[in-house]
């Protein structure tokens, strides 16, 4: 089995072109989606999140308010890393279980894991190819105002708050800029797949050194 990482910026279109990636056959695993689950009532990691923060985290269906603890932690760098610590090792967990699911049943599957901050903690290692996506500041920060209710300031405290996306593209395997129309971006997602089908035919149970 390939298990590949899948990394960009904050509104660089990861979910895009994860989706792209899942039409062509491979396996994905949103690790946003694993935060969501975390972070509702009797999971201990909610429980944690609480302790370190307190009630105001706290939405009406007692599940963590992620607004309300983006505002906290996206403009203090201490409490961000805290934040990180309790999370990130239950994700982490959370993705290898799955990937080993994964190689259990198939193979030759081609297992993609999407994570915002892969390279910042590391994690990318895990994983034989890294793909990231990328796209223009302009469109970012246009992606980014467009789809939430966010001030500038607010949006730049965000994108500060991760690898600019000059460094991240340092450590890909694979780039997929994102900047264009999706034509352009699925074309670009059909040649990388194209290549991990290929590793996937020959490839060894490897991780990155």
């Amino acid at each position: 089995m390939v298990r590949v990482g899948l990394t960009g910026g904050i509104a660089t279109g990861k979910t895009t072109a994860g989706q792209m990636f899942v039409d062509l056959g491979c396996h994905l695993l949103e690790s946003d989606d694993i935060a969501h689950e975390l972070y509702q009532p009797a999971q201990p990691v909610h429980d944690s999140v609480v302790r370190e923060f307190g009630l105001k985290v706290l939405a009406a269906d007692g599940s963590i308010d992620r607004k309300i603890l983006g505002e906290i932690v996206f403009n203090n760098a201490v409490l961000r890393n805290k934040l990180n610590s309790i999370v990130h090792p239950a994700i982490i967990r959370r993705q290898e279980e799955w990937l080993d699911a994964l190689e259990r049943r198939d193979a030759h599957a081609i297992g993609i894991v999407s994570a915002a901050l892969m390279i910042e903690v590391g994690t990318y290692k895990n994983y034989q190819k890294l793909i990231v996506v990328s796209c223009t500041p302009e469109e970012q920060r246009r992606r980014l105002a467009e789809r939430s209710a966010l001030t500038s300031a607010q949006i730049e405290a965000r994108i500060a708050a991760q690898m600019p996306l000059s460094e991240k593209m340092k450590f890909a395997d694979y780039v997929i800029d994102n900047s264009g129309d999706l034509t352009r971006t699925r074309r670009q997602v059909e040649e990388v797949n194209s290549k991990l089908r290929q590793l996937s035919a020959n490839t060894s149970d490897t991780r990155r050194s």
